[in-house]
């Protein structure tokens, strides 16, 4: 395995979170400044800080984790974000009173989750500085949910500071009246040196492995940091590699197909198996659905309920998470196509997947640069369906039968 050599240094503090974001860094860490002399009653230049914050950036490049950073830095006691201290602490490990963090587990973020979470963040923050709303994938907003938003951004109490993630190449799905109002981050791709060097200080990995994942994990740092420490995801990406070339005969379709939803399935059934089952024990102990005794019978009824509405929950989330895993695999299968097109031009530029440059050779010796476009472009169409909420096994198989056509 081969890879960029490591030589970028690691910032200090809660910044040390972001891997090569030095710009980005640079605007949080100065309005993170004027924040706290805000705080401290000191004159600030008009703008330095501002109520509001869109966060973008392609996938991988953290924009939740900046979005962690920056309200760790909001809420430390020093006004740095030195890492130290119990702000930082608690924020960073999602314990912090008065940092709201949404996530959603399903395809979108409801009005109603919305609206409760507008008039918690209506209050006063208790234990910090500011209360901070943290909202990921901004994107799923519904309509209805995006207007509950506006009012509060519109008109934002004192103390409060909204902080939305939304990818770079779809902003626009966010409304464009909230956009408006927010000052705009911009996160980029990170280049491999850093991520290497944050896996094998970090994280323990091998160098020569870090230097190997940094540079085939398309500036994804997750994706960098699964390919590195988990065999089963090498193992993964390696099949996904194989379909290309493996398409020899018409029972291949079905074969490669199967194993693309299979490897998503299996990804997240393994990424959601510990978490549901601890997420339904502790609802059935918090409630009391575990108890024995006089009177408990209403309880464990009770119980029972939550963990059905729970279970709901669970089973959208597993469907997010099946999609988010096949859409990396077709990411992947796009890239190798992306370098069989490079290989054919003769261009300098990286590839993708340098430790399949054989493969992409010689796929670039049997494929006319037109036919390669088409199997490119029937990838990207594969994605589009998904996400317009195709059937992933029917959008999967009409991409590979595309495939073996050229």
């Amino acid at each position: 395995m081969t890879g960029p050599t490591v030589t970028a240094p690691i910032r200090a503090g809660v910044w040390s979170q972001l891997v090569g974001q030095e710009p980005a860094v640079e605007m949080l860490a100065s309005a993170a400044t004027a924040a706290a002399r805000i705080v401290d009653g000191e004159p600030v230049t008009a703008g330095a800080m501002t109520h509001a914050w869109l966060l973008t950036g392609p996938p991988g490049s953290g924009r939740s984790v900046a979005a962690r950073t920056f309200a760790a830095a909001l809420e430390c006691t020093t006004g740095t974000g030195c890492g130290g201290c119990t702000g930082c602490h608690t924020v960073l490990a999602g314990t912090h009173a008065d940092v709201k963090l949404v996530v959603p587990e399903g395809l979108s973020i409801s009005v109603a989750e919305m609206r409760a979470l507008v008039q918690a963040a209506a209050r006063k923050p208790t234990t910090g500085q500011w209360q901070v709303v943290i909202i990921e994938d901004a994107d799923r907003l519904t309509e209805g949910a995006s207007n509950a938003l506006l009012k509060a951004v519109e008109e934002p109490p004192e103390r409060t500071v909204f902080l939305l993630c939304a990818p770079s190449d779809h902003p626009e799905d966010v409304s464009v009246t909230i956009r408006s109002r927010c000052r705009l981050v911009t996160l980029r791709t990170p280049p491999a040196e850093a991520i290497a060097r944050v896996l094998a200080d970090r994280d323990g990995v091998e160098p020569q492995l870090a230097a190997w994942a940094a540079s085939v994990c398309g500036g994804h740092i997750g994706r960098a940091r699964r390919l590195a420490m988990d065999e089963s995801s090498r193992k993964r990406r390696s099949a996904v590699l194989r379909i290309p070339l493996g398409l020899r005969r018409p029972g291949d379709v079905f074969t490669c197909a199967e194993e693309l939803i299979s490897a998503a399935e299996a990804d997240a059934t393994e990424e959601s198996k510990s978490r549901d089952e601890s997420e339904r024990s502790e609802l059935r102990t918090a409630m009391g659905g575990d108890g024995t005794g006089k009177g408990v019978a209403g309880a464990k009824r009770a119980a029972e309920a939550a963990v059905k509405a729970l279970e709901k929950r669970q089973k959208s989330r597993a469907t997010r998470t099946q999609r988010d895993t096949l859409d990396l695999a077709l990411v992947d299968l796009a890239g190798f196509y992306r370098d069989v097109l490079v290989a054919s031009s003769g261009a300098k530029a990286v590839l993708n997947h340098p430790d399949h440059a054989s493969e992409v050779a010689s796929a670039a010796a049997q494929w006319s640069a037109e036919s390669t476009l088409r199997r490119l472009e029937a990838v990207l169409a594969c994605r589009d369906a998904i996400l317009w909420n195709v059937k992933p096994r029917i959008a999967v198989e009409a991409m590979v039968t595309a495939l073996r056509q050229g």
